[in-house]
């Protein structure tokens, strides 16, 4: 049975109980605020929109690096969310939120379960862009983020959050 969306201090405790440095908590909280930012845009342009699962998502999004900072924090991330009992669009946050969403082709490359690790929803998408906006515990310009993935050569991800950037702004545009 899942738990309902657990509150900030609510969140700050699961990543602490799973042993998340203050480092990785202070980037989630830094993620969280900006996400939060994003969506009171949205929310004054009358978009329907879930705060609270913007806030619990931003701030458990990074709870698989207790265990890995690689790609795969996202798996472990979910796993460690189902084992707590969180709720589904919580845990979809977490699994969605890398590289601006992971095709089904990265994902089998990664080993990953068959799943859907594209953001699909509004919150998932404010996330997971919010995300590619901060640098550690800095903001930059999704540019700096774009930039890195292509250094990376990781076109085909630097394109989603491309694409991602280009869907916000439209949407907040309307």
């Amino acid at each position: 049975m899942n738990k309902p969306l657990p509150n900030r201090e609510q969140a700050i405790e699961i990543l602490q109980k799973n042993n998340c440095s203050p480092k990785v908590i202070t980037h989630c909280q830094t993620v969280a605020s900006l996400a939060l930012e994003i969506a009171e845009k949205f929310k004054a342009k009358n978009y329907p929109i879930d705060l609270a699962l913007i806030e619990a998502g931003a701030l458990l999004h990074d709870l698989g690096r207790s265990k890995t900072h690689s790609i795969n924090h996202a798996i472990e991330g979910m796993k460690l969310a189902q084992a707590e009992g969180l709720p589904d669009p919580v845990i979809c946050i977490i699994k969605r939120h890398v590289g601006a969403g992971i095709t089904d082709e990265e994902a089998e490359q990664h080993k990953w379960p068959k799943d859907n690790y594209i953001p699909q929803t509004l919150e998932e998408k404010i996330v997971c862009y919010a995300d590619k906006c901060i640098s550690g515990n800095d903001r930059v310009p999704v540019e700096t983020t774009i930039k890195q993935l292509h250094d990376q050569k990781l076109d085909d991800a630097a394109e989603r959050v491309r694409k991602l950037y280009n869907e916000i702004i439209s949407l907040l545009e309307r």
